[in-house]
């Protein structure tokens, strides 16, 4: 039987190196044994590696039938990577440019999530080069507080800051401003933090939801933050304490999300849950952290699929594009 080739790309020069790092890992470790795989380390500098041998992204695509994409963050996940993929006509796993540069871009997310009526926190937009402290003065005095403060273009919670007051506003802006050109400024609203994966055509459904998980992020932290992401002290519950109503209403947003940003494959959607407000999307992740650690795996796990499972029929979708 021919056995496929696989390129696993992991690396780049972005914020999430090292994350991705990890979920090459994963992905190679838990390919099934009919793929012969390829890692392929893209360094911070953009420089294409083979077992620590320099080469061409040509000589990578030339080599195998399939590029399975495990970047997180700019470039991998932002659509320039796949419009080189698409420049050499490549069979890649995820979604394709434009639904990738639309996730990314919190600002052109959260204006489709409002055109399609998703529910997401209010929020207001300021430009590097603004002057921040009139703008934290009047946003003190206009937006709710608190409010958390994202950079537009990354992920993660990579730069990511509460801010409570005048002086917090405009640090936490600078810290965003170190990331992205554009930060958004977004209502903080208090709640339950939960995840809902989907995937395409799977178990017979055209976008199958997976259980939503909750996490309960240490006290030390305000929100889910990179550290609460990735030092492991973070609880995530699979299927989470949601109401059938909280539940059903994080997989229909995550199926709706998914598909009004043309996305592909797979992604997975963020929510707070608000007790009496209901169920706000946050953003949506185009390709999710597949790490020891990340969320997407144990949403798996808590449906019967384990990770050689799901990246056998991710592969297969991208094969059969």
């Amino acid at each position: 039987m021919h056995r496929i080739k696989v390129a696993v790309l992991r690396g780049g020069p972005s914020n999430e190196y090292e994350v991705s790092l990890k979920t090459g890992k994963s992905v190679l470790k838990n390919l099934p044994d009919k793929y012969i795989p390829t890692d392929v380390l893209i360094d911070k500098k953009g420089n294409w590696h083979i077992d620590g041998i320099p080469t061409t992204p040509a000589k990578v695509f030339q080599g195998n039938d399939v590029i399975f994409n495990a970047m997180h963050g700019e470039y991998g996940e932002d659509g320039k990577i796949q419009q080189l993929l698409d420049g050499f006509n490549v069979k890649y796993t995820g979604s394709k440019a434009l639904g990738s540069a639309l996730g990314m871009n919190k600002i052109l997310a959260k204006e489709i999530f409002i055109k399609n009526k998703i529910k997401t926190p209010v929020y207001k937009v300021v430009r590097k080069g603004d002057d921040l402290s009139i703008i934290s003065h009047d946003l003190f005095k206009s937006f709710p507080m608190p409010c958390i403060v994202k950079p537009h273009g990354s992920g993660s919670s990579v730069g990511v800051a509460i801010a409570k007051n005048v002086t917090e506003l405009e640090l936490a802006l600078e810290n965003a401003f170190k990331y992205s050109d554009n930060a958004i400024v977004e209502e903080f609203i208090s709640g339950k933090e939960g995840t809902c994966g989907v995937i395409e055509n799977f178990r017979k459904e055209k976008i199958y939801p997976l259980l939503p998980v909750e996490i309960v992020k240490p006290i030390s932290s305000g929100f889910f933050d990179y550290n609460a992401k990735y030092s492991g002290e973070s609880k995530e519950i699979c299927p989470g304490n949601f109401s059938e109503k909280e539940k059903r209403a994080m997989q229909e947003m995550a199926i709706k999300a998914h598909e009004v940003l043309g996305l592909r494959h797979y992604s997975r959607s963020d929510f707070i849950v608000h007790p009496k407000r209901g169920v706000y999307i946050l953003e949506i992740n185009t390709l999710p952290g597949l790490t020891e650690e990340s969320l997407m795996p144990k949403s798996l796990k808590a449906i019967g699929c384990n990770l050689s499972t799901f990246l056998d029929h991710i592969i297969t979708l991208a094969l059969n594009k």
